[in-house]
């Protein structure tokens, strides 16, 4: 063998084995924010980064069913312990009285920073009778003991309040002392996991802590728990999901399309020694394509690799010219033949490449990195194959190498073909039919939604959506952001938005919204609130009037008026305030830093519908 096919030989052998050791590392991704945009707007960028790392992207929904309503609270309570003591999940929430306790103690020492009621009118002396009638007629409830103990220091039912509307608001209701479906059916856990949305392997790893997990206290419940199962939900299981539904589609689908031109071509050939050299261009073009992408862009896209059965298809064209022209009987070297074939046949590959390469070279600069990925990967996987069969294959060929006559095959394809004049009436007026098809259709013709692209069933994103309603979890889709220059300016206008959202969700429009501010108002809204608390002499003289109706006297109230004097000289509460506390992850989550600006994230909650499960 020459030098020169040797040196060819051994480039692309190397070649081969440098590809393969970047597709080993390479890192797979199913995330469909690939096809947004590159370089979005603002409002498209905090959507993207909402995606891929947003508190809502982090969520997992649970849903605990089977059994009986006893083991499904039992269930969930150790179920709970265990995930808050493995240190998988930031956070997870099932309505246990104990979550509350964590940080009742801050509420309350922070009450009048951090409840919306504070304001002037409630310490007005009619006010404070109002305020102080209601919790002295909450004593009756099955709280009253609660309330009796906090009555002298919270006669105003602030922390009350407050609990409330954290769980009242958002939460479902209570069956065995946890969180249920309304209609009961299933006990219901929220928890938030450590890794990115984005992080599908972190997000795979917290699914897996889950269900070991609840496999753990099922077994420690034993018999009454064998018939519970969970139910888990949310973005990150979506995403597991659709990356191991992509992963086993792609190796299906090109499998499949293998195989179907693999048997076409073996049944051309009749030579698996031409069928595996036929194959040795697409292989190396798609070997050489999934590097390409990944140097390029630092990882691949599930759907990029779905092009690879694209590219079998137009690849495999290459060397069926070669084999065409490559019959040898053993007498000479090929020279001639190869010659013949670069002289006749190589000038219609090159310039079937380059028309293929140009066209997909429009990709390279679109706006969408998944589409910009699926153009690199068809133009690197063309140009290689091309010179795999340029350069590579030709020196492979046995030396009497040839593939079965197929003239026979030929004419009679060529003979069907001079007959196809006789149905140019029916082709016309198919033609005219799918044109009258394609007008009628044409508003309903390009889908622009991206969720086209998932591969999720409408049976789970019904499911997700029943769960989501019943846990009153925010809505993934729907999002207000409010942005300021600094941190501060953030939390004002997220109060903004929050006064022109409160009556949408007072009307039944919206089922509620969650905000920063609900943990961390800005400096001006605390510094409102503390004006509102009057000054110690003029809250005993109000209290004095306010309670004369009242079955209490103003000197029980002391603790009250003391703790109002102290919120009156607090400093405002700061981030650095809250570390410790559920609070604070709220507010990481929903307040956040991009590009010098601060984005103070609302997510909405849709209405709870009577009867929906």
């Amino acid at each position: 063998m020459k030098r020169r096919a040797l040196l060819a030989i051994g480039i692309w052998i190397a070649g081969l084995i440098g590809c393969g050791i970047i597709v080993t590392r390479t890192h797979f991704t199913a995330d469909l924010s690939a096809f947004l945009p590159r370089a979005p707007t603002a409002e498209q960028r905090i959507l993207v980064d909402q995606l891929k790392d947003g508190a809502v992207s982090r969520l997992v929904l649970l849903g605990i069913e089977g059994a009986d309503a006893e083991t499904r609270a039992a269930l969930s309570r150790s179920l709970g312990d265990k995930l808050r003591a493995s240190g998988a999940l930031t956070a997870v929430h099932n309505g246990d009285a104990t979550e509350i306790e964590r940080d009742r103690q801050f509420l309350f020492e922070n009450r009048y920073l951090l409840s919306a009621a504070v304001a002037p009118a409630r310490f007005t002396e009619d006010g404070l009778r109002t305020a102080i009638g209601e919790s002295i007629a909450l004593l009756a409830s099955p709280a009253g003991m609660m309330l009796k103990n906090l009555l002298p220091r919270d006669p105003t039912g602030e922390l009350v309040r407050m609990l409330g509307q954290f769980d009242g608001e958002s939460g479902p209701p209570r069956v065995d002392g946890v969180w249920a479906s309304r209609d009961g059916a299933r006990a219901l856990l929220l928890a938030q996991t450590r890794a990115a949305g984005s992080d599908i392997d972190g997000q795979q790893q917290a699914q897996a802590a889950i269900h070991a997990a609840f496999e753990d206290a099922r077994r420690e419940l034993g018999a009454p728990a064998a018939a519970a199962t969970l139910l888990a939900t949310g973005p990150g299981v979506f995403a597991v999901a659709a990356r191991a539904t992509i992963q086993r589609e792609v190796l299906r689908l090109s499998l499949l399309g293998t195989a179907l031109i693999a048997s076409l071509l073996l049944l051309t050939y009749r030579s698996f020694t031409a069928l595996g050299l036929g194959l040795l261009p697409v292989a190396s073009g798609a070997l050489a394509a999934v590097a390409a992408v990944s140097l390029g862009f630092g990882e691949v896209h599930g759907l990029t690799l779905g092009f690879g059965t694209t590219l079998i298809g137009e690849a495999v064209d290459y060397s069926i010219y070669l084999f065409i022209q490559s019959r040898r009987d053993g007498t000479d070297d090929g020279g001639a033949r190869d010659s013949d074939w670069l002289a006749r046949f190589w000038p219609t590959i090159r310039l079937g490449v380059l028309t293929s390469v140009f066209g997909f070279a429009s990709l390279l600069f679109s706006g969408f990195p998944g589409l910009a990925q699926l153009g690199l990967y068809s133009i690197t996987g063309l140009i290689v194959a091309a010179t795999v069969t340029r350069f590579v294959l030709p020196n492979l060929l046995p030396a009497d190498f040839h593939i079965r006559d197929i003239t026979r095959l030929g004419a009679a394809l060529a003979k069907v073909a001079r007959r196809a004049g006789a149905w140019r009436a029916a082709v016309a007026v198919l033609a005219l039919v799918a044109g009258a098809v394609l007008i009628a259709q044409r508003a309903a013709l390009w889908n622009a939604e991206l969720a086209a692209l998932s591969p999720i069933s409408a049976a789970d994103q019904a499911r997700d959506q029943a769960v989501r309603s019943d846990l009153g979890a925010p809505d993934v889709r729907y999002l207000v952001i409010a942005s300021g220059a600094d941190m501060e300016a953030a939390l004002q206008a997220a109060e903004q938005a929050a006064a022109a959202l409160q009556p949408l969700v007072d009307a039944g429009t919206l089922g509620g919204f969650e905000s920063p501010t609900r943990y961390l108002p800005s400096a001006a809204a605390q510094a409102a609130r503390q004006a509102a608390l009057p000054p110690r002499e003029e809250l005993l003289t109000r209290l004095r009037t306010a309670t004369q109706e009242l079955p209490i006297r103003p000197e029980r109230l002391t603790p009250f008026v003391d703790d109002v004097e102290a919120a009156r000289a607090r400093k405002p509460l700061l981030r650095a305030d809250l570390d410790g506390t559920a609070a604070a992850q709220a507010v990481d989550a929903l307040l956040l830093q991009q590009g010098g600006r601060w984005n103070a994230v609302l997510s909405l909650r849709a209405p709870q519908k009577d009867g929906a499960t």
